[in-house]
């Protein structure tokens, strides 16, 4: 990337995303060692933005604040957040920050998706898709930057049902009787809409009340295509209600 970014001369134009901090090496410590080794591998003098991949409870929240401020100080990152953190944690650190007149996260990065996560992708995973988390985005107007926003293609024709078991990481994470109610439901409304069913499931994510970023990795130049349709997807409240089965009836 630092190369792409250096020989077509795009930095200004790109907004770049660092991450550090994966346990064991979530520590203030290693946030310092590993920022300073991912600006010289993408030889830029700033991340845009720069996410914690974990929180460590063993550690207050006002380190991690305090160590970040000063790579904001130094021109090092722009905006900060954490991933798999807690949102009370988000808010003690934010409460930490207005406390001490510091930068405080100004954004999250959980997992959220129309399928619910059964099982954790990885250990210390954390999903806000249910309905009190998604009232804390709206209420704390903090952007939501959701991985696996497509559930690991879930909702792809022919990934999942039932009755096929031969992707055994996608059986346990996302298979569950009120996942495959939301395919179902997501299947239905892509043909009133003239879409595949992982559009809507994109754009389940892409139409929520409160700013989210979803985060996709296509494997080719098709799926990419693909995924851009769920752009132009406009699902109402009512809608996304049905979707994620908190309506009767679409």
């Amino acid at each position: 990337l630092g190369w792409w970014l250096k020989n077509r001369g795009v930095r200004k134009e790109c907004v770049v995303i660092g991450k550090g901090a994966h346990t064991p090496h979530c520590d203030p410590k290693s946030i310092t060692q590993q920022l300073l080794i991912t600006l010289d591998r993408l030889q830029t003098d700033h991340l845009d933005i720069y996410i914690m991949h974990r929180d460590n409870l063993e550690i207050p929240v006002g380190e991690f604040v305090d160590v970040l401020n000063e790579h904001v100080a130094a021109g090092r990152i722009k905006v900060f957040g954490g991933s798999n953190w807690t949102l009370k944690r988000v808010d003690e650190a934010n409460e930490y920050a207005r406390k001490n007149g510091k930068q405080g996260f100004g954004l999250v990065s959980n997992n959220f998706s129309l399928a619910r996560m059964v099982d954790p992708v990885w250990s210390g995973c954390i999903q806000s898709a249910d309905r009190e988390s998604r009232q804390w985005f709206q209420d704390r107007g903090l952007p939501l930057f959701a991985w696996s926003s497509q559930a690991r293609g879930f909702f792809l024709d022919g990934r999942a049902a039932p009755d096929k078991k031969d992707d055994a990481e996608l059986v346990r994470c996302w298979y569950a009787p009120d996942n495959f109610q939301r395919l179902e439901r997501a299947r239905e409304l892509a043909k009133k809409k003239g879409v595949l069913p992982i559009n809507i499931a994109l754009a389940y994510v892409l139409c929520q009340p409160f700013l989210t970023f979803p985060l996709i990795g296509p494997r080719s130049i098709s799926e990419t295509r693909s995924s851009l349709q769920a752009l132009q997807v406009k699902l109402t409240p009512h809608e996304l209600a049905w979707l994620n089965l908190e309506a009767d009836s679409i």
